[in-house]
């Protein structure tokens, strides 16, 4: 698949309160998902769907990220000393075209600071935007075709932004951002009727977490973007909001406003590693999968 979008960002600085105990000494984003840590599907997806550089945003606890993503030479020559190259080739597993890099993000000023962290690696190019919080099901979908992939052909078809959203169900509106719809735009989407999966159609904005009454939708954001390089020059002037947090949100807002974005339908489902609960549901589904296949 050709592709002009190259960089992926991933925010890691996070410190995974909602997974506490464990998270205490081990960053959430390492936490096991069946037989892998929860990023490797993410960076996985990524890979997938043509991203060549991972600038992981992190701080100085989780560098353990980053190593994970490193070749252990110690461990490494061990396990090929002992006969075990195929165990010591799949804990190298990045493709040799492909680069993990990880810069700080310095003060935890919310998920707009933390993207725009990335721009001194990210450079001029347009760039995809991963949350590692939030694991697609890659059993349900092909990673080389769908959603990240559909995103960045869509992109590259018309030259606007993406975001990836799913509709989710009435008590389950408040917890999201939820998209509004550009009028006239696909009318049956305000209600539950089912939508098609992998499809793109305008955006004119986002309501953070609102009430049932007041939603505009049933289209929740899920946390795969890919975004026009001028989002930088968005959040670089955004003003942070209530708590000091500069909010991604609002650039995409002023993003919206001079060239349009698209939401893309998600295909299959998600599964949210941050939270205990559905973490434990996708360890069991992901681990279930992985056993059945060695059967």
């Amino acid at each position: 698949m050709t592709t002009s979008i190259s960089h992926a960002v991933i925010p890691v600085a996070g410190f995974g309160t909602r997974m506490l105990p464990l998270s205490k000494a081990v960053p959430k984003e390492l936490l096991p998902i069946g037989n892998k840590p929860a990023i490797h599907y993410v960076i996985e997806e990524a890979i997938a769907a043509g991203i060549k550089h991972i600038v992981l945003v992190g701080h100085s606890q989780k560098s353990a990220i980053e190593n994970y993503f490193d070749v252990n030479a110690e461990l490494d020559t061990q396990l090929r000393q002992k006969g075990k190259d195929a165990l010591a080739d799949s804990l190298n597993w990045l493709p040799d075209d492909v680069s993990v890099s990880m810069i700080r993000q310095g003060k935890p000023l919310g998920l707009g600071h933390a993207v725009l962290a990335a721009r001194p690696i990210v450079g001029h190019y347009n760039f995809a935007v991963l949350l590692p919080d939030v694991v697609l099901n890659p059993f349900t979908t092909d990673l080389r075709q769908d959603n990240l992939a559909f995103m960045i052909d869509a992109f590259n078809h018309n030259q606007q932004s993406q975001i990836l959203v799913d509709q989710v169900a009435d008590s389950d509106v408040h917890k999201y951002g939820i998209a509004k719809l550009c009028e006239g735009e696909f009318a049956p989407m305000q209600s539950n009727e089912s939508l098609a999966d992998n499809q793109s159609f305008g955006v004119a904005g986002f309501v953070e977490k609102p009430s049932l009454k007041d939603a505009p939708s049933r289209l929740a954001v899920v946390g795969r973007y890919v975004f026009d390089n001028r989002i930088f020059d968005y959040l670089a002037k955004t003003q942070p909001s209530v708590g000091g947090e500069i909010q991604l949100t609002d650039a995409i807002d002023a993003l919206i406003s001079t060239s349009g974005v698209q939401v893309t339908t998600m295909k299959g489902n998600s599964f949210d590693a941050g939270d205990m609960t559905s973490y434990m549901k996708a360890f069991i589904y992901f681990a279930e999968k992985q056993l059945a296949k060695q059967q």
